[in-house]
């Protein structure tokens, strides 16, 4: 799929003349699933903006356990906060799905556009997603048990579900593939969802479903 800067949200606003500029120090690059954008420990040299795909923003403990924060969907912007702090990256990232990135030279773009007030006010709106992003985290992995992270997700990210394999949802919510296989077993037992050969889901009592996790 070809992209187009002027098309994206984030530009849309830019003239002619900027997005020539702006072009001229970025570029686009797809990944394939399970491909890393970043590393927990990076330096951060781009601005990333996710385009296409889905992204897992996750953590690593001193068991070299992966800790689940968020996944991305396009539009997003990732890691500014490192950009703008000038710190090192302080989680990983990497693909649940193929994906293409817009890979922007961070220095060149805070040199040539901070000044535009478009542009300032969507880093403004990303880095507030941000802050509502670290509240759920903390909700999820303090306060739901494993059959509302379950529930939670399967209403939330129903698509997101259908498209990737189960072990990779045990992942993203930090519970084991058993676990995951009896919640769902159950839910499927009380009606809740039913799910078919190709992975496909269907939520015959959403109300209920919510209930586990509200």
């Amino acid at each position: 799929m070809g992209y187009k800067l002027e098309e994206i949200s984030f530009f849309s606003k830019m003239g002619e003349q900027n997005i020539k500029k702006l072009a001229s120090i970025s570029f686009f690059k797809h990944y394939h699933a399970n491909e890393l954008l970043f590393y927990e420990g990076d330096d951060p040299k781009y601005l990333y903006i996710l385009l296409d795909g889905v992204l897992r923003l996750y953590k690593t403990n001193p068991k070299g356990q992966e800790i689940y924060m968020h996944q991305f969907v396009p539009v997003s912007m990732i890691g500014e906060l490192a950009n703008f702090e000038n710190i090192k990256f302080p989680a990983s990232a990497k693909f649940i799905t193929s994906g293409t990135i817009l890979k922007i030279e961070y220095k060149k773009l805070e040199e040539d556009f901070f000044k535009n007030p478009e542009i300032c006010m969507e880093i403004i709106r990303s880095l507030t997603t941000k802050v509502k992003i670290l509240s759920n985290v903390i909700h999820q992995e303090m306060i739901l048990t494993s059959e509302a992270k379950v529930a939670k997700f399967i209403n939330e990210h129903t698509e997101l579900f259908q498209s990737i394999r189960n072990n990779q949802i045990a992942a993203i919510l930090n519970v084991s593939p058993e676990t995951l296989s009896r919640t769902l077993a159950k839910l499927k037992k009380d009606a809740i969802i039913s799910i078919d050969k190709k992975h496909s889901i269907i939520i015959h009592d959403s109300k209920a479903l919510e209930l586990l996790y509200s």
